[in-house]
């Protein structure tokens, strides 16, 4: 009976939170280092053409059918050139994963990364471009 009060709680809230936690794991995956930017879907494309204001662009959630206590989540991160790419990927799961359930309280089952691509961006702090740093690193 504790588990239906629960479920019924949260799925009384889940239109809101759907674009709660997209949020959440958005700004997540952005403190990552060596996330560019997060790619949006062409849906949420779509919906900012038309003026619509989407909270976590980048960023799916999608509740578990059974469970509306656990969520999976998709990123979709442009990196940074010159990182590697798999532990970028593991920190953004990571970071997503323990950001949303620590502030949302939902369970978390799945965190998945594509990486829509590879962006070079200049490095304001030294002014070195990537090839002299991969040259220096060792």
């Amino acid at each position: 009976m504790e588990n239906n009060t629960i479920a019924e709680s949260i799925k009384g809230d889940r239109s809101m939170t759907q674009g709660f936690v997209a949020q959440y794991a958005a700004e997540a995956a952005l403190q990552v280092d060596g996330v560019v930017s997060l790619v949006p879907s062409f849906a949420v494309a779509l919906k900012e053409k038309a003026g619509v204001v989407h909270d976590g662009k980048g960023i799916r959630v999608v509740f578990d059918e059974t469970d509306d206590n656990t969520v999976s989540i998709t990123c979709y991160p442009i990196v940074k050139f010159g990182k590697i790419i798999p532990e970028i990927a593991w920190l953004i799961q990571e970071k997503i994963k323990s950001d949303v359930e620590r502030f949302t309280g939902l369970s978390v089952e799945t965190v998945d990364v594509y990486v829509c691509g590879v962006q070079d961006t200049p490095d304001a702090s030294d002014g070195s471009s990537a090839s002299e740093k991969g040259d220096s690193e060792e």
